[in-house]
């Protein structure tokens, strides 16, 4: 199923759904952050999905991070709370999301990088590669929040 990102876009859809929904930065021991390629998007975005009944927001961030890829993490924190109305996904199938997402940051526990269904490449990613790397503006955004976060670098563009 193919995703198509509207950010402040007067031409966007309404949205259909909101959708609760959680992400995490996870960094390694060299400070890089975990990061894969969609599929449905081809975009570098954080791992992460929607919450599925009977589980926490936090076991949420945990499954989409091991399921997307093959990391088992500890969650340390919350990066912050994405809720913009202004910034929907709308899907092939119909469903135009507004999602309600907490963003984790998180250390690795265990596992080994491993592309998903949902992803085709995986990697953990220095700081000064991700300005470079096809993203939207959101996850931008959650990093740069991360970075400010822990005292780190200036923001990327």
């Amino acid at each position: 199923m193919t995703r198509r990102d509207y950010i402040d876009d007067p031409n966007a859809p309404q949205a259909n759904a909101l959708v609760p929904a959680a992400s995490v930065v996870v960094v390694n021991s060299k400070f890089e952050i975990l990061l894969h390629r969609r599929r449905n998007n081809d975009m570098w975005a954080l791992p992460g999905g929607v919450m599925e009944i009977g589980e926490s927001i936090a076991q949420c961030a945990t499954r989409e991070v091991l399921e997307e890829t093959g990391i088992q993490v500890n969650i340390e924190g919350i990066v912050g709370i994405y809720s913009d109305p202004r910034h929907v996904f709308a899907y092939d199938d119909g469903e135009v999301r507004q999602e309600f997402s907490i963003c984790f940051s998180a250390s690795v526990a265990a596992g080994s990088l491993q592309a998903s269904n949902e992803s085709h490449e995986v990697a953990f990613v220095p700081r000064a590669d991700i300005e470079s790397l096809p993203m939207i503006e959101s996850i931008r955004l959650r990093i740069n929040d991360y970075h400010h976060m822990v005292k780190e670098a200036p923001a990327i563009r």
